[in-house]
């Protein structure tokens, strides 16, 4: 098992966490909206913007510059994932414009008949871009959940994964209830018949080790803004699928991955910032290898490997008091994983609802006290609808991230607990 973690060393590494609201610091539940940004990711796009600032392409010394981080931006990601090569990484504005480019270009290749398979456990971004290809003839067929604890069917993902099926849209992990889904063995499903998959893996990432290879997922997009980063997403993609699928781009744009889906002049300091939150992973995994002469040999991937196991290691204490505490007040459910002995199944993102109270005044009050979290449908909205939440308002969302404390969880549980009736 990995180290536990240095939770008062990492903290001083979010500059934000030390902000007061009323003479009290917050509380940053709020993370699967977008998490607090570490320290170096500051200084990278700081120092981009003093000494790197340039477009692509130039023969002068900031461009000259400027492409090499960029380079070494999509290196770090490629470790991030466990691609083979850094030309597997593209870098977008977010999952969602990503999710659409590349869906589009998968649509051309799409005909009549032709089948893609959704969840409703996911978020928008990755149901509405395969929808979209219902006006080519695609047709769409839908996993329904088990209601219960909010797992996907895996019987009937394998029963509605068929011949004709070309695309199987899958989430790693749920952003409104937390569940892990077992995307390696719906790829195996997939490719059993053929087909490609795409991994949301937005909501997992910043929570454990991912590595694209022993997945064998052809696609998985993620934003670096949910774990810890800036506003950037990334699509990672099969070199091969990359290469051979028809991107929608300018003429003078490069013809091969990534330069073919990057479309236009990119958020170059937002790709240097990510950069910069590979290097706090980087320095979180030294902290975690016992041995320092291990830690100093390591490659960049085993650091982030050991980073982000002692991430999860420590977030299923996080977990398991969030689901404890809940379950103890009158009035509350929780929805989604809450057998304590399958904590593995779930992220530390945690949602509930309030007998006799709108999620909307749930989050208000506690926003009053200093405790931040989101309310709503998150964007997932097959699943709140399945649910029959959605007209009631969706749910209160609780996201821990590895920089919240024990301590944090029990004061937003002393807090619910003395919600005005």
């Amino acid at each position: 098992m990995p180290p536990a973690l240095d939770v008062d060393a990492l903290r001083s590494h979010f500059p934000s966490l030390t902000q007061t609201s009323n003479g009290r610091a917050p509380i940053f539940f709020d993370n699967p909206g977008g998490t607090q940004v570490a320290r170096e990711v500051i200084d990278a796009v700081n120092d981009y913007y003093l000494n790197y600032n340039a477009n692509h392409g130039g023969v002068f010394a900031t461009s000259i510059r400027s492409d090499a981080i960029l380079r070494e931006a999509h290196a770090a990601m490629a470790d991030f994932l466990g691609a083979a090569s850094p030309d597997e990484i593209v870098f977008g504005p977010n999952m969602t414009t990503l999710t659409f480019g590349v869906s589009r270009a998968i649509g051309r290749t799409l005909e009549p008949g032709d089948e893609i398979v959704v969840t409703r456990l996911d978020h928008d971004a990755n149901i509405a871009p395969w929808l979209a290809l219902a006006e080519r003839g695609v047709a769409v067929r839908w996993v329904d959940i088990n209601p219960g604890d909010c797992t996907l069917d895996m019987g009937l993902v394998e029963a509605t994964i068929g011949e004709q099926t070309k695309v199987v849209a899958a989430g790693y992990a749920s952003n409104a209830v937390g569940t892990i889904n077992d995307v390696k063995t719906i790829t195996q499903m997939a490719h059993a018949v053929g087909a490609l998959v795409f991994v949301d893996a937005v909501q997992y990432a910043p929570h454990g080790p991912i590595d694209v290879a022993d997945l064998d997922c052809d696609l998985m997009a993620c934003s670096a803004y949910k774990f810890f980063g800036p506003h950037v997403g990334t699509l990672y993609g099969k070199y091969d699928l990359l290469d051979r699928l028809p991107a929608y781009k300018v003429r003078p744009a490069g013809d091969q991955p990534p330069d073919k889906f990057e479309t236009g002049t990119q958020n170059h300091e937002g790709i240097a910032g990510t950069l910069g939150v590979i290097k706090y992973f980087e320095w979180l995994g030294e902290q975690v290898i016992s041995d320092q002469l291990a830690a100093n040999s390591a490659s960049r991937r085993e650091k982030l490997v050991a980073a982000m196991m002692a991430i999860m290691k420590y977030e299923k204490s996080l977990s398991r008091a969030l689901i404890e505490g809940l379950s103890s007040i009158d009035g509350v459910k929780v929805w989604g994983v809450t057998d304590l002995n399958q904590i593995d199944r779930r992220v530390p993102t945690v949602s509930f609802t309030m007998e006799g109270k709108s999620p909307r005044a749930v989050a208000e009050y506690l926003a009053g006290q200093g405790i931040y979290v989101w309310d709503g449908n998150y964007y997932a909205l097959a699943i709140m609808e399945r649910l029959d939440l959605e007209k009631s308002g969706g749910m209160v969302r609780v996201g821990a991230a590895h920089y919240n404390t024990l301590d944090e969880v029990a004061c937003l549980i002393d807090v619910l607990k003395s919600t005005p009736a």
